[in-house]
């Protein structure tokens, strides 16, 4: 069985803005054991659901903002931790989190939460794995909203590009945030991204609020205090954040990357999925930008549709223009009833 820790649950008393009772179901960790997995459940039982998806390194403390104004326009709103963020379990060992893995675990809560005729929103690692799961069970998903995610599959990187691109790799430095974040800005080739997993592979102290800080570019400004020490919660020393290192690593950039195969074989299935999709990506995200073009032009269901940019807006979008993105969700909806 997997070894893991569990943040302490005074961890999470009195957080800024977040007052949502906590809900929990163990999942098979696919090595004998089991985990507990977090998630928040708000608004109506019987209202149309919305599954709301984080990345990393945040935890559904993203969707703080955006959970009263869904809940109170009769949507219910599921919001789960991903295993090893927020208060759901952390393995301890960076091994222990793989790509397959976590596709696995989400898949297990949707499944034992037999949970139908879902709205996915999902953002940065939440569309890396919530869409694989999607195209894993497409007759649970109802509709889709991409908001500044994607799918990587390497597409249009040729085989041999494998050597020269992890050659450029090694010689790539853990930089401080601010160096770093300047880097992935430029992304020239790619490369930007690049500078980012070695920050979270290996940077000495990796302090979740910083990360999470670096994209306030929102007119709403810096994070509070209270709001960083909330981000900094689940995660209080090194060994807790073994799956918000390890994150970047996994994603498929080389073309000879593991997780290459499964996301092509995902994209097949996108290519043919006739379910209404939205994208809203916001235009001041270094990190996805462009990436909207492609569910656009490849998806059936994203035809049509009333796609947006978030203006004002970086890579956390929900923390930067809560409003304008629930917004959307909503119009989405009603423009798609089911």
């Amino acid at each position: 069985t997997m070894e893991f820790i569990r943040t302490p649950d005074e961890r999470f008393n009195n957080l800024d803005g977040y007052p949502f009772e906590p809900h929990y179901v163990e999942i098979d960790d696919g090595e004998g054991g089991s985990l507990r997995m977090h998630y928040l459940d708000e608004g109506p039982a019987a209202g149309e659901l919305i599954l709301c998806l984080h990345g990393q390194p945040t935890w559904s403390y993203l969707y703080r903002k955006m959970i009263p104004i869904l809940t109170s326009a009769g949507y219910r709103v599921i919001a789960p931790d991903l295993i090893g963020f927020g208060r759901s379990d952390k393995p301890t060992q960076r091994s222990d989190y793989t790509y397959a893995s976590h596709v696995a675990w989400l898949e297990q809560f949707v499944n034992s939460l037999e949970l139908t005729k879902i709205t996915l929103m999902c953002q940065d690692w939440g569309g890396l794995i919530g869409l694989r799961v999607l195209t894993q069970n497409a007759d649970r998903f109802a509709r889709v909203v991409v908001a500044n995610t994607g799918l990587p599959d390497a597409k249009g990187i040729p085989d041999e590009m494998a050597a020269p691109m992890h050659a450029l790799f090694d010689t790539i430095p853990a930089l401080a945030p601010v160096e770093m974040s300047a880097k992935l800005q430029e992304n020239e080739h790619g490369a930007g991204f690049m500078y980012w997993i070695k920050y979270c592979d290996g940077y000495p102290d990796l302090v979740i609020s910083d990360v999470v800080s670096l994209s306030a570019l929102s007119a709403n400004g810096a994070m509070s205090d209270a709001e960083k020490a909330a981000y900094d919660a689940p995660f209080p020393t090194e060994e807790y954040k073994q799956g918000a290192r390890q994150f970047p690593s996994l994603v498929p950039i080389f073309p000879d990357n593991v997780a290459i195969p499964d996301n092509r074989a995902a994209w097949e299935v996108l290519e043919a999925f006739e379910k209404p999709l939205i994208t809203a990506f916001s235009d001041k995200d270094p990190v996805t930008a462009g990436g909207h073009r492609r569910f656009q032009e490849s998806v059936p269901g994203a035809q049509g549709q009333n796609h947006t940019i978030i203006e004002g807006a970086g890579h956390f979008l929900q923390d930067d223009a809560p409003d304008t993105l629930t917004k959307t969700i909503i119009q989405f909806c009603q423009d798609n009833p089911l």
